[in-house]
């Protein structure tokens, strides 16, 4: 910075950088629009996943998974969006918080944030395992690993906010060749003599940001691959004959593609909207704060309003997310929604649709039988009576019991209850 930035970063009057009135109330409305959002979503999630594991519809880990990243949203919405409507929107530059509730403030903020996006991944890599190493997977022991792989994310999540608690603190703005602030600026924010710690930890953030992303994007594409295999084109067997591959069941490869989906469009939203707070929190660390000036100081001003609006849409998104990937899902979220649970355990379901089809495929033999019983009334009434003989109570000869495969047609339905027997974790729908 030279002399005639310092003179200017002195003598300006830096709450003219506050946003105006109407910007002011504007964004409270949006604010407040996207909370109680994201609370009635989230809540009615984590209500869904409930219902649908007690019917049979949801595996316990993958229940486990959804109501934990439901949890972390939860949590960054409460934390993080009324203190940022009155400390960032209507006083930016002042604060009447002390300085432990400002550091205990920024690191619950970064470890809810982080266990957001490494349930993601935790959700990606267990998703990965069951789909491209089934066998590794069953080894291992479904609900451990669960347990186990989220509470590596969330203790993941404080080692990477835990530099915060010794980084941030009540400040003002200290310009470079100066000793005490300047206009009784005072807010929350990173302290001077600890620059280097917390530039670093801004950096590792980011970085774990990244390797989260690329990661989810390359198990994606490889489960994608597994399931392109799995559901081939039929090759040619023993003397020309196809030979029709191992296919999984229909349920079972619709699960897994939904599950690759949502994974899609959960990174989708992560990179959209996590990436301008990305961008804000590398300026704060890529320049120090007293050597800011005022034109980066306004860029920062004008960014932070539209980073925290997409970064709080990130937590908002997930329950849409689930409600486009799934169909079943949908139907629950709506009837939780009204407060009218209609949906059956998938076993009564699943009989419900046996027996339907069970009936249908016996309408044929018991038209032949009336038929045949119809035909054999009319012939006795028609000739005179005479003493009965082996002859006279033969069946007709074209009334015969239907074969197997026309009694019972093999369906989705009537395999169901079997399949579900097996107890396959990729059943689930998501």
């Amino acid at each position: 910075m030279n002399e005639g930035e310092t003179e200017i970063a002195e003598e300006k009057d830096w709450k003219e950088l506050e946003p105006n009135y109407p910007i002011k109330v504007f964004l409270t409305v949006l604010y407040s629009l996207i909370l109680l959002t994201g609370i009635v979503g989230n809540g009615i999630t984590i209500r869904v996943t409930q219902v649908l594991r007690q019917n049979g519809y949801l595996q316990k880990y993958v229940t486990d998974h959804m109501v934990s990243l439901a949890c972390s949203d939860l949590l960054v919405l409460l934390i993080g969006m009324p203190v940022e409507l009155y400390s960032a929107t209507w006083f930016p530059f002042t604060s009447a918080s002390g300085d432990a509730s400002c550091k205990i403030y920024n690191f619950l903020f970064e470890a809810c944030s982080y266990a957001t996006i490494l349930n993601v991944a935790t959700l990606s890599f267990e998703r990965y395992i069951a789909i491209c190493h089934p066998f590794r997977f069953k080894a291992l022991g479904r609900e451990r690993t669960t347990g186990s792989l989220i509470a590596l994310a969330w203790v993941t999540s404080v080692f990477v906010a835990l530099p915060l608690l010794f980084v941030t603190g009540m400040e003002g703005h200290v310009p470079e060749r100066a000793i005490m602030p300047v206009q009784n600026l005072t807010f929350c924010t990173n302290l001077r003599n600890q620059w280097g710690m917390y530039r670093a930890s801004i950096f590792v953030a980011f970085i774990v940001y990244m390797v989260v992303l690329v990661s989810v994007g390359v198990m994606c594409r490889a489960m994608i691959l597994v399931l392109q295999k799995t559901m081939g084109p039929i090759g040619r067997g023993v003397n020309g004959v196809e030979d029709k591959p191992k296919h999984e069941s229909a349920r079972v490869k619709a699960a897994k593609k939904q599950t690759i989906l949502f994974l899609g469009l959960i990174v989708g939203s992560l990179t959209v909207c996590w990436l301008p707070n990305q961008v804000r929190r590398l300026m704060t660390a890529a320049v120090p704060k007293s050597s800011w000036t005022m034109s980066y100081f306004r860029n920062y001003v004008v960014l932070h309003p539209v980073a925290d609006t997409f970064f709080y849409l990130s937590s908002v998104l997930n329950p849409f997310l689930y409600n486009l990937s799934s169909r079943q899902f949908r139907q629950v979220f709506v009837q939780v929604l009204r407060c009218r649970l209609t949906i059956e355990h998938v076993n009564k379901r699943t009989l419900r649709n046996f027996e339907a089809n069970s009936a249908r495929s016996l309408r044929p033999l018991l038209k032949s039988l009336r038929r045949g019983g119809g035909n054999r009334s009319t012939q006795t009434q028609s000739k005179e009576f005479k003493m009965p003989t082996f002859t006279t109570f033969h069946s007709p000869k074209d009334t015969h019991p239907p074969s197997p495969e026309e009694a019972l047609p093999t369906t989705d339905e009537s395999l169901s209850i079997s399949v579900r027997k097996g107890n396959n974790p990729e059943e689930t729908e998501i």
